[in-house]
């Protein structure tokens, strides 16, 4: 094959590379399920590979300027110096894969002896032309001393492969086939180019294990995903079997029944808030998004009114709302409100106070439930699986917004909602 054909086809190689680490690296940026440790490993990889690339293709421009060493001199220190990262680095992804502490890990002390190994040696070579030469028609030659400089890149390979084997039982599938499609082909390929000069095989080695890393990021992304969506059910199931309260039922339909004789205009205002209750509450378990605070707000509004009408001026609940133009996930004030409640009411306090307040803060939203009763630990008042768990797994999930519990002074306690 000619040196044109071999040009078009290094040209075709180099290319590829460098359109896997751009699109890769805009995937990592993008993806939003994915944890932050992972996403910021990727964007790193991906952008040492577009650097790279684009090394790779400055070398090769650098050898169409006829004698013009120092510039060859120059591209092909910076390949050797760039290419041999995103070699090594995925062994930091495999340790964050099998929850291993890269900070203690003897593996990657070994590793990293083994590169500043390699990094003398590209540095001896630069003025030692036994590694490598130039030719006077601007070519490249190998010297008698080039494998040196590949028996660390081997090496490093050889101790990654050795690592994946090693923990391929705490590796999914999935993830030890990538791990084994990125390595075996830059490894057989550094091998080759040990022995005779194969710089295309290496290329090719590099092109098929960036696809591998790619794919990686991907089915990351897709079982990050799957994850969610299975978390996503769960949840609803939980909020459906924490909703369903029959001694509230019992007691709403009992107040209407007497205040029907007693009060019949309170009756009915009475049968209007409880199915608006009812209906947010069925509305929200439906839902897999946020949903505008407006609406939740109308929910609690709702069921307060409700347990007014049975505990009468035992219970007085004041709202100070001015800011509403957020959104929350569903069943997220209702509930607190009812825990006031819940763990509020008592003969010790009376009548109970629980007030409901918004406003904005620097770091976004902030909802306030504050009461004067008695006080609770949130942390043994429910068991684990309770709905407060359940506010802030949806909390975290669906928003990136937190739940905090402290005590009011004067009694009682205030529950703090922050959404970003």
């Amino acid at each position: 094959m000619n040196a044109y054909w071999l040009g078009i086809i290094q040209t075709a190689l180099n290319v590829t590379i460098l359109l896997v680490a751009i699109l890769g690296a805009g995937l990592a940026g993008a993806m939003p399920n994915i944890d932050r440790w992972s996403k910021r490993f990727f964007m790193c990889f991906f952008a040492i590979l577009v650097l790279s690339a684009c090394a790779l293709l400055f070398d090769q421009v650098a050898y169409t300027i006829p004698g013009n060493v120092a510039l060859m001199v120059a591209a092909d220190y910076l390949v050797s110096l760039l290419l041999p990262i995103p070699i090594s680095i995925p062994a930091l992804y495999l340790l964050h894969c099998c929850n291993e502490d890269w900070r203690k890990s003897g593996f990657l002390r070994c590793m990293f002896g083994v590169w500043v190994a390699y990094l003398v040696l590209l540095g001896i070579s630069v003025f030692v032309p036994r590694f490598y030469y130039y030719t006077s028609e601007g070519g490249f030659a190998l010297g008698p001393l080039y494998p040196l400089l590949i028996i660390p890149m081997v090496t490093i390979l050889g101790m990654n492969l050795a690592a994946v084997v090693q923990r391929r039982d705490k590796l999914s599938a999935k993830r030890f086939r990538a791990f084994l499609v990125f390595l075996l082909p830059l490894t057989v390929a550094m091998v080759v180019h040990m022995c005779v000069p194969a710089f295309a095989l290496v290329y090719v080695g590099v092109a098929v294990s960036s696809l591998a890393m790619f794919v990686i990021v991907v089915s990351d992304q897709v079982e990050q995903y799957m994850h969610l969506q299975q978390e996503t059910t769960r949840q609803r199931a939980k909020i459906a079997v924490l909703q369903m309260r029959p001694h509230f039922i019992h007691n709403t339909m009992t107040s209407i029944y007497y205040l029907c004789d007693q009060d019949p205009k309170a009756a009915q205002r009475v049968t209007m808030d409880f199915n608006t209750y009812l209906r947010k509450n069925f509305n929200a378990i439906a839902k897999d998004e946020t949903i505008p605070f407006s609406e939740e707000l109308e929910h609690t509004r709702a069921y307060l009114a409700v347990e007014q009408a049975q505990f009468a001026s035992k219970l007085v609940v004041d709202f100070d709302v001015p800011h509403t133009q957020f959104r929350t996930p569903p069943l997220t004030l209702q509930p607190l409100a009812e825990n006031a409640i819940k763990h509020g009411m008592g003969p010790e306090t009376i009548p109970l106070r629980v007030t409901i307040r918004t406003r904005k803060v620097g770091t976004g939203n902030e909802i306030v439930v504050e009461d004067n009763g008695p006080g609770f630990d949130p942390k043994t008042a429910d068991g684990p699986q309770t709905t407060l768990t359940n506010i802030r797994q949806r909390l975290d999930m669906m928003c990136g917004g937190r739940l905090e519990f402290e005590p009011r002074d004067g009694g009682g306690t205030v529950a703090r909602v922050t959404i970003p």
